[in-house]
């Protein structure tokens, strides 16, 4: 072990030891105390000088080989990996709010960048006038930029783009631009894209459900219309597309209300987390059985909705991050609608 690298563990803390030795090779590698090719100590070494477990730093080395981070030379041990950039990538990522998934599309492409770039993150809360501004202070600033559009216009209702926004869009290099969650055709240059097709994915979903869906007397879509973070209406369209074309009696509704007037055979889909939790406190209070008097089905992912058995309708926003990390890394411009799934569990 050289005298400048040295694996930091705060025994302490509640990140997992493996994770700890992850993120310290990452930084070492980052600050310069480790170079390109450098030999790094063997699992057995770094075992017993920081009293791991072996299959804790073997662990940490199999997701260091898997991120391209270091490479295993057999019978001489384990180095640091060349990357395919020259320089580390200075990101400009700019996201419309901060909410859960989002964060896991950022943090997927910050793993994935790895150690070939540097990545700064941007929220502009669906502003437009915030995200025209952010823009125009870091054009020419960094070698990429990641632009996820959501607005919301006068009314509160969801915008995917404005004259404006794609006035300063059409200023960036196309060869340095990724959108993602939306795709413009409009706007000129071959870039990179990874976007969500709203209304197809919902209407396509459901219908993957729709044997389970079809024992509920009426579906309920809680589509926060006026929310500061409007949802685009795409969504609502596709839910309208699947009602009509399978004959279901609907409804759509601002939100979930205190005191609903729960009937059993309803089943909801709802978008906003406040609403799944206000809902789910109600079916309990009247002591209601989930999946058999009340369904519920609830768009995008968490891991608490799968530990709650909560069936959902969602993008997988793991992918998303890395798509474009690895159009980035690998100077892609391709269009790729992401990956859109109906995963079922015991809520409907």
């Amino acid at each position: 072990m050289t005298q400048t690298f040295q694996i930091q563990i705060n025994e302490k803390s509640r990140i997992p030891k493996y994770k700890q030795i992850v993120d310290s090779i990452i930084a070492d590698i980052s600050n310069g105390n480790l170079k390109v090719g450098e030999k790094i100590p063997s699992i057995n070494e770094l075992s017993e000088s920081c009293y791991l477990s072996r299959d804790t730093v073997e662990k940490a080395y199999k997701q260091l080989k898997e991120r391209k981070v270091i490479i295993s030379v057999k019978g001489k041990g384990y180095y640091t990996a060349k990357t395919d950039l020259i320089s580390k990538a200075n990101i400009f990522f700019l996201v419309n709010k901060p909410s859960t998934y989002k964060m896991i599309i950022y943090n997927s492409f910050v793993d994935s960048i790895g150690v070939n770039g540097h990545v700064n993150m941007f929220i502009y809360h669906c502003d437009e006038s915030l995200f025209i501004k952010s823009l125009e202070r870091n054009m020419g600033a960094y070698d990429y930029y990641v632009i996820m559009p959501h607005f919301r216009d006068e009314n509160s209702n969801h915008v995917s783009y404005t004259e404006n926004v794609i006035k300063v869009l059409e200023q960036i290099p196309k060869d340095k631009l990724i959108m993602l969650d939306n795709t413009k055709p409009g706007i000129s240059g071959n870039y990179g894209a990874i976007y969500q097709d709203f209304q197809n994915d919902i209407y396509k979903a459901l219908n993957e459900g729709l044997e389970r869906i079809k024992k509920y007397d009426k579906i309920i879509l809680v589509y926060p219309s006026k929310s500061a973070n409007p949802y685009p209406r795409r969504i609502l369209h596709g839910f309208q597309q699947f009602c009509w074309e399978n004959n279901l009696d609907f409804e759509i509704l601002d939100e979930i209300y205190d005191e609903m007037d729960l009937q059993s055979k309803d089943a909801y889909i709802t978008i906003q987390e406040r609403d799944l939790v206000n809902l789910v406190r109600q079916v309990r209070k009247k002591k209601l059985v989930l999946g058999k008097d009340i369904g519920i089905i609830s768009y995008n992912e968490t891991p608490l909705k799968e530990l709650l058995g909560i069936t959902v309708i969602s993008t997988d926003f793991k992918t998303m991050g890395e798509t474009a990390a690895y159009m980035l890394l690998k100077n892609k411009k391709e269009k790729v609608k992401n990956v859109f799934k109906y995963i079922e569990r015991n809520s409907v």
